[in-house]
C-alpha cells in the first residue's frame, strides 16, 4: 500500500513534468485530482510566470479553497487581481476564520466593499472574528458551532441535528449554553451517540472541561491543544458569554507559523516572505537586516583599531584573534537557543531562570577551562610562545563566561521591553561576544606584551 505522502509527492511530480513540457490539458486534468492545500503548496513552489498559468489552470470552483493555504504575500498579490464581486464568490464558501483571515489580508477600503456585499448574517459572522486582532483566539476562532440548551432530551437534539444539511468541521461536541448565550458545558459527540434518547443533555454533559479566553495569544492557545491533546475548545468573552470555537487545524496553522516566525527571525527575514519573490522586492527586504549588521561589525571593528599598536608589536594576534570571538558566538547561540525556546514553550518563570542561568555559567566555565587548555596548548606549540597560548585560553574562558550570561539574560530583558528575542537577539549577542572577545584577548595582550 502507498503511503499518502509518497502519493503527494508523485502528483507533484507529475504535475510539474506536465508543466515543463506545457501539456497545459494534462495539467488540467491532474489538478482535478489534486487536494487544495497541495495546489496551494506547488503554487508557492513555482517563479511568477509559472504561478498565473498554474491558476488560470485550476477549477473555479476550487480556486477559494486553494488561496485560503497561500502564504499572506502570495494570497494578497493573488486577490490584488480581483474586483470585489470576484472576491466574494471566490471566498465566500471558507469558513469564517479563514475568510476573516484573507480580509485581513486586503486594503481596507476592498475589505469594506466585501463586507458590504455580504448577506447581512455572513457579515454580522465575519465582523465578530474582525473584532479581534488576528494573533488572539477571537481572531483565530470560527463562528460556526452548534449549541444546545441543558434542559432538552438527547431525542430533541437528533431531531435536531438531523435539520441540517452539514456540520462543522472536526465536530467533537455540542456546546451548551443557557438563554443568556453562557457556555454552561459540552456534550461530547461520543457520549450523545450512546446516551439514551430520552435522557437530558444536563444528564450528560462535562461542566468542566478547557475553556479559552477571547483575548487569550495564539500562542498561549497553541500550548493548551498541544498539552491536553484537545481536538477543538469554545472561546468566551469576559463575562463566559461563548462566542466561537477553535479546532486543530487552526492550531497546526499556529504552531506552523510560530516556529517558521522563529526560525526566519533569527536571520532577519519574514516568514510569510515569498520564496520567489523579485529581486527588487528580496534586495530592499535585506538590506536592512545588513544595515543592522554592518553597525555591529564597525562597533566591533572599532575596538580592533583601537588596540592597533599592540597587534603591529605582535604580528600573529591577528592570526588568532578570531577564534576567541568565533567560540564565544557559538556558545553563546546555544545558550540564546535553548532560552529562546524555552520561552516559548512557556517552561521560564520567575522562579526557574536563575536556576538555569547558573546552570548555563557551570557548562561555560567546564567547556572554558576545555578548550582554553586544548587550544592554548596548540597555540602555544604553533608560535612557540607559552604566552600568548595563555592569553588565548583567558580570553576564550572570559568570553564563554559572558557568553553564557547574555544569551541566557537577553531573551527575557528584550521580551519585557516588548522586541521579539529571535528578532534581535542573535544581533546583540553576536556584538557582545565579538566586542568582549576582541577586548579581552588584545586587552591581555597589551598587559603582556605592551
Amino acid at each position: 500500500m502507498t503511503s499518502v505522502l509518497s502519493n503527494q509527492q508523485d502528483r507533484h511530480n507529475q504535475l510539474v513534468e506536465a508543466l515543463d513540457r506545457g501539456t497545459l490539458g494534462e495539467v488540467r486534468s491532474l489538478l482535478l485530482e489534486v487536494p487544495a492545500a497541495d495546489i496551494a503548496h506547488l503554487i508557492e513552489a513555482s517563479p511568477p510566470p509559472r504561478r498565473a498559468v498554474i491558476w488560470k489552470l485550476i477549477a473555479t470552483e476550487d480556486q477559494g479553497e486553494v488561496i485560503q493555504y497561500l502564504s499572506d504575500e502570495i494570497r494578497a498579490e493573488q486577490l490584488s487581481q480581483f474586483d470585489t464581486k470576484d472576491i466574494v464568490q471566490l471566498i465566500d464558501e471558507l469558513d469564517n476564520d479563514d475568510f476573516a483571515d484573507i480580509l485581513q489580508d486586503l486594503p481596507e477600503t476592498v475589505l469594506n466593499q466585501v463586507l458590504d456585499a455580504l448577506t447581512e448574517q455572513n457579515r454580522r459572522d465575519i465582523e465578530q472574528v474582525l473584532l479581534y486582532d488576528e494573533d488572539t483566539a477571537g481572531g483565530l476562532m470560527d463562528t460556526q458551532f452548534i449549541t444546545i440548551r441543558p434542559n432538552i432530551t438527547i431525542g430533541t437534539v437528533q431531531r435536531y441535528l438531523r435539520m441540517h444539511t452539514e456540520l462543522p468541521d472536526n465536530l467533537d461536541a455540542l456546546l451548551v449554553v443557557n438563554r443568556k448565550g453562557a457556555l454552561v458545558g459540552r456534550l461530547k459527540i461520543k457520549d450523545f451517540l450512546v446516551a439514551p434518547p430520552e435522557l437530558h443533555v444536563r444528564d450528560r454533559m462535562e461542566t468542566e472541561f478547557d475553556i479559552i479566553g477571547v483575548m487569550t495569544s495564539n500562542t498561549d492557545v497553541a500550548k493548551l491543544f498541544e498539552r491536553h491533546d484537545l481536538i477543538s475548545a469554545p472561546v468566551v468573552t469576559e463575562t463566559g458569554n461563548l462566542v466561537g470555537r477553535i479546532t486543530i487545524d487552526d492550531v497546526v496553522d499556529v504552531i506552523r507559523d510560530e516556529g517558521n516566525h522563529h526560525l526566519f527571525s533569527m536571520a532577519g527575514l519574514d516568514e510569510d516572505s515569498d520564496t520567489f519573490a523579485p529581486v527588487a522586492k528580496t534586495a530592499q527586504r535585506r538590506a536592512i537586516w545588513l544595515g543592522i549588521n554592518l553597525v555591529t561589525a564597525l562597533l566591533a571593528s572599532a575596538v580592533i583599531y583601537y588596540f592597533e599598536a599592540t597587534i603591529a608589536q605582535v604580528v600573529y594576534l591577528a592570526a588568532v584573534m578570531p577564534i576567541v570571538a568565533s567560540m564565544g558566538g557559538i556558545a553563546g547561540s546555544q545558550t540564546l537557543t535553548l532560552m529562546i525556546r524555552s520561552t516559548a514553550l512557556g517552561h521560564l518563570n520567575g522562579s526557574n531562570w536563575v536556576w538555569l542561568l547558573s546552570r548555563e555559567v557551570s557548562v561555560a566555565i567546564i567547556n572554558g577551562l576545555l578548550w582554553a587548555i586544548v587550544i592554548g596548548s596548540l597555540t602555544a606549540f604553533w608560535f612557540n610562545d607559552p604566552i600568548i597560548g595563555f592569553i588565548l585560553g583567558a580570553a576564550l574562558i572570559i568570553n564563554l563566561l559572558v557568553a553564557a550570561v547574555a544569551g541566557a539574560l537577553l531573551p527575557i530583558g528584550l521580551e519585557k521591553i516588548g522586541i521579539d528575542p529571535a528578532l534581535a537577539g542573535s544581533v546583540i549577542l553576536t556584538t557582545v561576544t565579538d566586542v568582549i572577545g576582541f577586548v579581552a584577548f588584545l586587552g591581555l595582550a597589551t598587559i603582556f606584551y605592551m
